[in-house]
Formats: C-alpha cells, structure tokens, sequence
C-alpha cells in the first residue's frame, strides 16, 4: 500500500525513514516528481528499476544537498564549478568522473566511470536529502515511457502500490527535467536540454556546448561494448567449460560446476530484484579477480531481466581497439 502524504515535517522524517530501510518514496523537485531511492544501496535503486518497468539501466541522477556533498561524489573542473556557482540549487545535472570514495553506487552509475549529481532547489527536496543525510537517486516518478509527473495524483496514477510512499508538495514548478551537462569530455557536452537554456549556460561558460556522440540522453559510452569487463562472457550457458568462471542465477550453473569453480550468483533464489542490483558489483568482482572466461547462466526476459539481458549483452560484445 502506498501511503500518500502532504509534505509537513512528520511525512518527511517519516520518508526518509522508509529511505535509509530501502524503500521507495516519490517527491517533489522544481522540475517534476522524482522516485527516490537512497543512492548508496544498490537493492533500493534496483526498486526503483522494478517499478518503472524501465527496460534498460541508464545511469540514474544522484540528488544532493550542495556543492560540497556533490565534490564527495564528482570530480568537477572549474568550469562545472562555475555552472554550480551559477545554477545550484536548481534544474542542472552535472556529469563528471566518479570521485574517490564516493558513496553512490554502481547500479546508479549503471557501472560507467561517471555520476550525475544535482543540487535540487525544492524545499521538500533538500529536506527529504537533509533528513537522509545520503545522496538520493531518482529519475521521474511514473511509469517507463509516460508522461513525467508534476503532481502527486500523476505520480499515483502510475506507481500507486509500486512505491512506500509520495509526499506531495504540490504541482511542480517547471514541469520540465532538469538540463544535464557532461564533463568526461575534453569540451562540455549538452546531454539533454531541459529547464535552463542552452544559451544561459553556454553564457556562463564563455563557450558553446558541444553535442553528445550518440543519441544516449543520460550518459556518454553507450556504445554495445560498453559495459564489457576484461572477461569474455559467454551467455545462455547451461554448463561450464574447462577454465571458466560462472556468472550464474539461481544455482543453475553451480549445480554443474566441477569442485573448485569459481561461481558468483546474481540471486541465489532467482529474484531478478537482487539480480539487478549484484550485476555491476558482480561484473567489477570478475574484473578484479583477472577471470578470462566467464559462463553466465540464462536469465528470465521478463521484469527487470529484460534490463540484465541488455546489459549482459553489452558486456559480451566484441571489444573495440
């Protein structure tokens, strides 16, 4: 049951609560409603994936409460500082290298190098962030593909049953998503138009703003062999062959594997929740261990499978030199 509540001090202590415990609470930006996940626990995010029916896992943004709580998470250069001075708190999305240490994880990033951070200016917003004291992830609160919502009962209409919990803030402000603004590149990119103009930043930039490569609206790299580890994965595996690794879920490949495999299960109970939310850590763990030959075993193409397979045959993908 989804608890809808205005957005006094009560609701907020009580959604941030629901937050740090994994859940899932929809609330209000001055852009649209996001559905906000606590950004370090990849389960919760992997929620938010679920009731989204979202069919790929596109780099989420992480919600901050300042400057100095994004610079915990990017790596900013001057001239994304100079777009924080200008912008934060309000509808920009800042796109920059991961910073050591930073506590926004993988699935968020959707396992590239990269993070989108912002400063949301909504009052509801920075206290719901204040009140958790973490970054929160949230793309727009409604169903994948539907329009984005500016008010609560939109965001009911959509996910009411799939989320713990919507504080409602009133209509949104600018019913628009907020501009994002890659720094990975030599040049600024503009990844998405939004809220503010492209000539409001280029301005404080004393510079145009270049386009992305690709038509990927959230992150640069989506190319098919992005997200491939070092290893070779080989999908659809019903056994192991000599020398490989298992990428396994549910037990399907363990069962078969010779004593000594080394085996990783995305769910060892066939949740494709808990599925999503190891595939990165899961991926990263193969990398770090120098595995060449990785069997992974099949997944369901229903729910969040379809997202897994996506990404899975990404990571298979020949590599580029």
């Amino acid at each position: 049951m989804t608890i809808v509540a205005p957005a006094d001090a009560a609701a907020i202590a009580r959604a941030a609560a629901i937050l740090r415990e994994g859940g899932l609470v929809a609330f209000p930006s001055e852009t649209v409603y996001g559905l906000g996940a606590d950004a370090t626990q990849a389960w919760a995010v992997a929620r938010i994936y679920d009731a989204k029916d979202r069919p790929s896992f596109n780099p989420l943004i992480a919600h901050v409460a300042d400057l100095e709580a994004a610079r915990r998470e990017a790596m900013l250069p001057e001239l994304a500082l100079r777009l924080a001075a200008a912008f934060w708190p309000g509808p920009l999305t800042i796109v920059a290298p991961v910073a050591p240490g930073g506590a926004v994880c993988d699935l968020v990033r959707a396992g590239l190098p990269s993070v989108a951070v912002r400063a949301p200016a909504h009052p509801v917003a920075q206290a719901l962030i204040a009140a958790l004291g973490r970054p929160i992830a949230a793309p727009s609160a409604n169903r994948s593909g539907h329009v984005s919502p500016v008010t609560a009962a939109h965001v009911a209409q959509d996910l009411s049953g799939k989320v713990d919990m919507i504080l409602d803030g009133g209509r949104t402000a600018a019913g628009l998503e907020s501009t994002i603004v890659s720094f990975c590149e030599s040049s600024p990119v503009l990844l998405r138009p939004g809220a503010i103009a492209r000539e409001a930043i280029e301005k404080i930039l004393g510079a145009k703003l270049a386009a992305p490569a690709q038509a990927e609206i959230l992150a640069p790299g989506m190319t098919p062999s992005h997200y491939a580890p070092a290893a070779r994965l080989r999908l659809e595996a019903h056994e192991l062959d000599e020398g490989e690794a298992a990428l396994d879920f549910g037990g399907r490949l363990a069962a078969r594997a010779e004593p000594g495999a080394f085996v990783l299960d995305l769910s060892p109970s066939g949740d494709l929740v808990e599925a999503a939310a190891n595939l990165f850590a899961h991926l990263r763990e193969l990398d770090a261990r120098k595995i060449a030959d990785v069997a992974v075993a099949h997944i369901p193409e229903r729910g969040l499978g379809e997202a897994i397979n996506d990404r899975l045959r990404r990571a298979s993908a020949p590599k580029l030199d």
